[in-house]
């Protein structure tokens, strides 16, 4: 790679290396292609915005990319989705994304996870990203990621759109205003539609079905990877704010969203302690480990699940109980019913493993922990928040002491 170019002053000549493909943007004054060339972005979701967000980056030559989408191609998504051939239909869109992004830019480094964000994304990933940009269609998935990037401190750029209307959010922990700052008691009500009783996702909601155009996600998307090189070059940008932009009337906008000091999202983690053990580790092996550290905690010890998990369905008319053990998201509402006499069964949840349990027997990820998750643990006095190493891989950095 050539050096970087200056902006000349009027008695000098203009030098231009043809050979580097950053020289155009290099002329840029405050431009530093290196910074984004030790970025690391987090792109969630992979459909029409995540396509044009992708592209964007990509030509940027950001170094570092993560995909995440638990979504596979329709034949739908190729009237707004620049990446998508038909012949991609029924792959992962995070995997054809991934490819055809290295094939923009082969520069670029990309990652992709065939996943749910909630499920199946751990907090590390959010702690090694400089920025996340979110490319969602639904409040559950959003209030999540902004939860996740209050507790690591990381900004991330949202971006919603319909028809050929379209808005772009900023937030940048923790002094702005959050997506959950600007939640209404509809957005919640909204969001509770997403469940049945017992709490547990209905089997016919209709996922995502908003008519957008391959224009209004073109735009959006720009101003978020706009907003996004800002971030990363260290400029100023309007945080805890939305633009709102009104394809009809051609009208822009920009609006403050209010900044709420009780908000729940409000929540930073310390800096975890590394544990040279994963996901495939008993709780009890960890809870061992911890007593055995310079930094143990007072006894009881209690792991907090940060995503609440289905123990077993109870039947009262049959006095029949069934072990589930799994993440109340996987868990659809008809698995509710009684297969003996068709009624609904009652769900016993938890959010809490606690020390000597027979739960603590099972591996992390039998407790719904992700790779790489950050994990906290209650002891009788103190809190410890500690990052698991990838299975299969060493931890990055040293381990608990």
């Amino acid at each position: 790679m050539s050096s970087p170019a200056h902006v000349p002053d009027s008695s000098e000549s203009v030098w231009i290396d043809d050979d580097d493909r950053y020289s155009r943007l290099r002329l840029i004054p405050w431009w530093k292609q290196e910074r984004l060339s030790a970025a690391r972005v987090m792109v969630v979701g992979a459909g029409a915005l995540g396509n044009e967000v992708l592209k964007n980056l990509a030509l940027l030559g950001i170094g570092t990319i993560h995909i995440i989408d638990f979504d596979r191609i329709e034949a739908s998504n190729l009237s707004r989705a620049v990446l998508f051939r038909a012949a991609d239909e029924g792959q992962p869109k995070a995997e054809v994304a991934a490819t055809r992004t290295r094939e923009l830019n082969p520069d670029v480094q990309v990652f992709p996870i065939f996943g749910d964000i909630i499920t199946d994304v751990g907090l590390g990933p959010f702690l090694d990203a400089d920025l996340v940009i979110g490319c969602l269609d639904n409040r559950e998935a959003r209030l999540w990621v902004n939860r996740q990037c209050w507790k690591t401190g990381t900004p991330w750029i949202d971006a919603g759109i319909q028809e050929i209307q379209g808005v772009v959010k900023v937030f940048v922990p923790p002094d702005s205003a959050c997506y959950e700052c600007a939640m209404t008691e509809r957005d919640y009500q909204l969001l509770n539609l997403r469940y049945r009783c017992p709490l547990l996702p209905r089997d016919d909601l209709l996922k995502g079905r908003v008519p957008t155009t391959p224009t209004i996600a073109s735009m959006m998307a720009g101003l978020q990877v706009q907003e996004a090189l800002k971030l990363l070059h260290g400029m100023p940008v309007a945080a805890g704010s939305a633009h709102v932009f009104n394809g009809v009337s051609n009208q822009f906008y920009t609006t403050q969203l209010p900044f709420k000091s009780d908000c729940l999202s409000h929540e930073t983690y310390p800096e975890p302690a590394w544990l040279p053990l994963g996901v495939r580790t008993p709780l009890s092996t960890i809870f061992e480990q911890i007593q055995h550290s310079s930094a143990r905690l007072d006894p009881p010890l209690q792991l907090r699940l940060e995503r609440e998990l289905v123990v077993a369905f109870d039947c009262q008319t049959c006095q029949v109980r069934s072990p589930v053990l799994e993440v109340r998201q996987r868990v659809a509402y008809s698995r509710s019913i009684c297969p003996q006499c068709g009624n609904e069964r009652r769900a016993e949840q938890i959010s809490e493993v606690d020390e000597g349990s027979e739960l603590a027997l099972n591996p992390l990820g039998r407790l719904g922990v992700p790779p790489g998750d950050v994990i906290r643990i209650d002891g009788a006095n103190s809190t410890g928040f500690y990052r698991l190493a990838e299975d299969g891989q060493p931890a990055p950095a040293d381990p608990l002491p």
